[in-house]
């Protein structure tokens, strides 16, 4: 079997506060969430379309889901690291590692959500 070109299909966001965390990441990235529960988990779905690259995911409550800021860490694509970090303070959010260029990778960088969470930014050179 050959290994797959892009081999994570799918994430999962630890929350506490559903509602809380809907409206942080729909003001940060201005997405709509589709709920649904899922093996008794209460989830909220990103978008996601086959006609654009990436993967998508889910905010998840239940009792498996614990946020931290240890352990694997997600980067969402942005076209503009500072007016997304922006939007993160807007919301209640903390900005734990600032815009860093990333060299020819373009720009890197962290913040903590509502729930507690490390979560990274990219931008990519235009």
């Amino acid at each position: 079997m050959s290994e797959p070109y892009n081999p994570v299909v799918y994430f999962e966001i630890p929350v506490t506060d559903m509602h809380r965390a809907m409206q942080f990441y729909r003001n940060v990235f201005g997405v709509r969430f589709e709920k649904d529960i899922i093996d008794e988990n209460e989830m909220a779905l990103f978008p996601f379309s086959d006609a654009h690259p990436g993967i998508s995911g889910a905010l998840a409550k239940g009792a498996v889901y614990k946020p931290t800021k240890e352990g694997a860490i997600l980067y969402f694509g942005t076209g503009d690291i500072d007016k997304t970090l922006a939007q993160v303070l807007q919301s209640g959010g903390q900005v734990l590692y600032p815009k860093t260029s990333n060299g020819d990778l373009g720009f890197v960088a962290e913040f903590e959500d509502s729930e507690g969470n490390r979560i990274a930014l990219h931008q990519a050179l235009k």
